[in-house]
């Protein structure tokens, strides 16, 4: 049979960012097939019943929608899956007029206060049995509550934000018939998805000890992977992710726990074992507040861990002269205000980095095993500081639009991100970044490289100094910190001081840009 991808409500094209089975692997119904991610959520897709994977008709980084086709399961043995161990039942159903009955959370361990992240399904629909109704995330994992068995949702006693517990209501569902209603002496075991991927089985579990909880919590992972993790008891965040943006996937829990470094003291780095996180109960010395880092944020720092990790990052500082720059930035803006066009500077400074990396292909460039890809397009993505987190908007095409254009482009993709509205392929693709603290303060900082590019420009606040071109006779100019962190591995450091001082000559004249 075709597995396809379920109602997944109003969302279109999203990425599939892990596939959890190969072909020949043996599942059991339910059993969690391949992950989705969405702007706003994470879901499994599950099997709609056991069997044998024959083939995969998707990959990573494959973009999806309702009714797509995920795979070809063969559903005529499903003897040969492995039997799925159903988490203990919740509390007996409560049957209202018709059959209808109260679908409550099962036993969820020691959680209590779970925030409902996301809601499947609405009044009117038609679930089968097993069918996921909501989204749970706990600090440890992500889980669904699914259908106890087929019928009508009837209503919906929860909302996206709520918190839940142990016996809460979530829906009420009419059963299709008397007869697949759970009786009441007996109701149907209601199962948490996802469940433990059989490879586990393959390793050796390692001591439960070198979990550390926070660490756990703030990889970029799935439930799946979750789970396996905490069976192996291996800490997720000393896992390097190989999945699309890091995401650590099975493979590389798996290769972790066989490579032996999962023991509580840790391999370290050069032979040095490194000490595990501290534990401090802060309270002891004074109020304190905790607060979860939202979503963007948890993806931020499995981002950010890795490229600072893996990427040897090397930054050279130079300053750009602005000063005429500036003035004509000012001008421009008195004769677009009847427009509604307001330009930053930041607009100059895109259409001058494509100058520049026109003049320097090899920052324009990704690193791919033992070769260099030059891109031949210049797509500049642009750190955009939101409520949630930082995102990367990118401007395509940048180097075939004008000032005006890139200004325009730039203040509605910021309104977006703000909005938490941003689109997937509105942060995808682009070439080279530039992270502005223009607005803020600063004078020099080391903005980390936003893997797979090579090189990164970070802005500060421009500010007016006293400079000197001959030693002797000083002026008054607007000078701009320039920080361009580079991968040593692709750029040595003379081509970065030279990409520096050109980019700096054009800021200082932008006419150079049409030479």
């Amino acid at each position: 049979m075709e597995v396809r991808v379920p109602d997944i409500g109003d969302f279109k094209d999203v990425p599939v960012i892990e596939v959890l089975v190969r072909p020949g692997d043996s599942v059991a119904a339910e059993d969690p097939l391949v992950t989705l991610e969405s702007d706003k959520a994470t879901m499994d897709v599950p099997a709609p019943a056991a069997g044998t994977v024959e083939s995969i008709r998707v990959k990573a980084g494959d973009k999806v929608s309702e009714g797509s086709v995920l795979l070809v399961l063969d559903a005529a043995t499903p003897a040969a899956a492995t039997p799925k161990a159903p988490v203990s039942a919740p509390p007996a159903p409560a049957h209202g007029p018709a059959g209808v009955v109260e679908v409550k959370v099962p036993d969820i361990g020691d959680f209590k206060d779970v925030p409902v992240i996301e809601i499947m399904v609405k009044p009117g629909d038609t679930v089968a049995a097993e069918d996921p109704l909501v989204t749970l995330e706990s600090d440890k994992a992500t889980m669904d509550v699914p259908a106890p068995f087929s019928g009508d949702v009837r209503e919906l006693r929860v909302k996206v934000g709520d918190k839940v517990s142990e016996g809460s209501v979530i829906v009420t569902l009419a059963a299709e018939t008397a007869a697949q209603a759970a009786p009441a002496s007996a109701p149907a075991a209601v199962t948490v998805a996802p469940t433990v991927p059989r490879a586990a089985a393959t390793v050796a579990p390692t001591t439960p000890s070198a979990v550390d909880e926070k660490s756990f919590a703030l990889a970029y992972a799935g439930p799946g992977v979750r789970k396996l993790a905490r069976e192996l008891g291996i800490d997720l965040g000393r896992v390097t992710g190989s999945g699309n943006h890091g995401r650590i996937v099975k493979e590389d829990v798996e290769a972790f726990a066989k490579s032996g470094t999962a023991a509580p003291s840790g391999a370290g780095i050069g032979g040095i074992d490194l000490l595990p996180w501290p534990h401090v109960d802060f309270a002891k010395f004074g109020p304190i507040e905790t607060k979860p880092l939202s979503r963007i944020k948890k993806i931020s720092a499995a981002n950010l861990h890795r490229n600072w990790v893996m990427i040897p990052h090397v930054t050279n500082h130079d300053d750009a002269d602005i000063t005429e720059l500036e003035a004509f930035r000012v001008e421009l803006n008195k004769e677009n205000d009847k427009r509604g066009i307001r330009v930053s500077m930041l607009a100059f400074i895109i259409k001058a980095v494509c100058a520049t990396l026109a003049r320097f292909p090899e920052f324009n460039a990704s690193l791919d095993g033992d070769s260099l890809v030059l891109k031949k397009y210049y797509h500049i993505g642009f750190a955009a500081d939101t409520p949630q987190g930082l995102v990367v908007p990118v401007i395509r095409d940048a180097d075939r639009k004008g000032v005006l254009a890139i200004a325009q482009e730039m203040s509605e993709l910021a309104a977006l991100a703000r909005g938490g509205k941003l689109k997937a392929e509105q942060m995808q693709g682009g070439t080279f970044t530039i992270s502005s603290l223009g607005g803020i303060g600063g004078t020099y900082f080391t903005p980390i490289i936003n893997a797979p590019e090579v090189a990164i420009m970070g802005i500060c606040r421009s500010a007016w100094r006293q400079v000197s071109s001959d030693g002797r006779n000083a002026a008054w100019r607007l000078m701009l910190p320039l920080s361009l962190s580079y991968d040593h591995r692709v750029i040595d450091g003379a081509s970065a001081a030279r990409f520096n001082s050109h980019f700096a000559a054009l800021l200082s004249d932008l006419r150079r840009v049409l030479v």
